[in-house]
């Protein structure tokens, strides 16, 4: 016990000083697994805060459906900074595996340049069209009338939930996860604080409902985006940090495009076929469809964000070990996190299927929406073992800088087969939002299996960054 004490102390502990490249792999996997793990557990709490206390006001109906849509919409942002993530971790921990610390500090700082460059156009575009987005999303002009404000606030502190992203991909690019995880934990300790005071007042302030809510996720994201600002300037070791790198350098900016643009649009592809999906629940189940929908999502990506913190460690471990010319030490890092990840979601996928309505019943007390959620939560579970894997083989392409093969493979089974299932079992076979609940594994499963032909065929591990 002594010993396990210890180790989870060294490995929270987060000093950056670890050599990946020879470490035994069972033990590397678990130095950058454990933090990564527990940074998404805590991402996936933002959204699950909000919807515990506005599951309790009076019109909670209303105010789950416009977390949940709020969400769907910030699937585009996450999908854009995980993609940009993606690319700056990669190419990171190859300069870090090539010892080049200084050229690992530019390729940091110029990621920053392009996430605050995108943010501002995505924060104009939310806060001018917020309205117009949730009519197409299929919302109804009472959610509407109820809760505007908050995608508003949400989608106009979007610079801080890319560089939040972003920074954490830095931070896990030079092999200190456990940074990425306390700024999180930051963050989220200032959101769990604020937002039952903003939304319920207390007497403190004026009641603010779900606006409160809204408030209480920016200003803990824009908290935990200084605080990563701080420890990045200041003590960060492996790469060389300085101001003067934020100049634009066309050649970095443009290797970083080249490798994040098909990373970009593989987390994009795979974010609009879940608004699509909303919008086709939103449309036949009316808002206690659309609310029981957006309330089992969030119950899955609870646990499925953990899963991808296990996951993401393959992509560090990948780069690094591709940086010193380790080949053989990047195949066992696949093979062993797919192991981890598979138990993990088997636990899952058994819990859910026994204990879902529980779940469900701590965010709200509506029946409708508890069946609803409760149906959704039962048929996607299935699902579990396929997103295992196929997460796991999705990093491992991308911590190669072969953003590419996962681009076409989601392009196939989310566009091609997902959402036109999910419009055919919903509409044609008159499912309504069952069919959107059938059709999420049948793509996994689908999405999966072309992920493991692709990786068979070993192309991904000779790319060059």
């Amino acid at each position: 016990m002594k010993r396990i004490i210890n180790f989870l102390r060294e490995v929270l502990n987060g000093d950056g000083n670890h050599d990946f490249t020879s470490m035994n792999m069972n033990k590397a996997i678990l130095f950058l697994a454990i933090p990564m793990v527990l940074e998404l557990v805590l991402e996936s709490v933002f959204a699950l805060v909000d919807l515990y206390f506005v599951g309790h006001l009076d019109k909670s109906n209303l105010a789950i459906q416009i977390i949940g849509l709020t969400e769907s919409i910030n699937t585009i942002i996450y999908s854009i900074s995980i993609g940009l993530s993606v690319a700056t971790t990669a190419i990171i921990s190859r300069r870090v595996g090539e010892r080049k610390t200084k050229k690992a500090g530019v390729v940091a700082m110029q990621s920053i340049l392009i996430s605050v460059f995108i943010s501002i156009i995505i924060s104009v575009v939310g806060v001018l069209y917020s309205e117009e987005i949730f009519v197409f999303l299929g919302a109804s002009n009472q959610s509407i009338a109820y809760g505007i404000l908050y995608p508003k606030i949400i989608l106009g502190s979007s610079v801080f939930i890319i560089l939040i992203f972003l920074i954490n991909g830095i931070f896990r690019g030079v092999g200190n996860p456990a940074l990425a995880m306390k700024s999180l934990w930051f963050a989220n300790i200032c959101n769990i604080v604020l937002c039952p005071i903003l939304i319920n007042g207390y007497g403190f302030i004026p009641e603010m409902g779900i606006v409160g809510a809204a408030l209480a996720t920016a200003i803990g994201r824009a908290l935990g985006v200084f605080y990563q600002l701080y420890f990045l300037f200041f003590k960060v070791r492996l790469i060389t940090i300085k101001m003067k790198y934020i100049k634009p350098k066309y050649k970095v900016i443009m290797s970083l495009i080249k490798v994040s643009t098909p990373g970009v649009m593989q987390y994009v592809i795979a974010s609009c076929s879940w608004i699509f999906l909303s919008q086709i629940v939103a449309k036949t189940g009316g808002e206690n469809g659309s609310s029981g929908f957006q309330t089992a999502i969030r119950i899955m990506m609870f646990f499925m964000l953990p899963a991808w913190g296990l996951s993401n460690a393959t992509a560090t471990l990948v780069g690094l070990n591709l940086g010193a010319k380790h080949k053989e030490r990047v195949r066992e890092a696949v093979v062993l996190t797919t192991k981890y990840n598979v138990i993990f979601l088997a636990i899952v996928m058994i819990l859910c299927l026994l204990f879902g309505k529980e779940m469900i019943q701590f965010f709200t007390n509506d029946i409708y929406i508890i069946e609803i959620a409760y149906s959704a939560l039962q048929i996607v579970s299935y699902g579990y073992l396929f997103y295992g894997i196929g997460m796991v083989l999705n990093n491992a392409f991308n911590g190669a800088g072969d953003t590419i093969t996962p681009t076409w493979i989601n392009f196939v089974g989310f566009w091609l087969i997902q959402i036109p299932l999910a419009y055919m079992l919903s509409y044609t076979f008159k499912f309504e939002a069952t069919g959107v609940f059938i059709a999420i594994p049948v793509a996994e499963a689908l999405i999966t299996i072309m992920s493991i032909m692709m990786y068979k065929r070993g192309k991904w591990i000779n790319v060059k960054v």
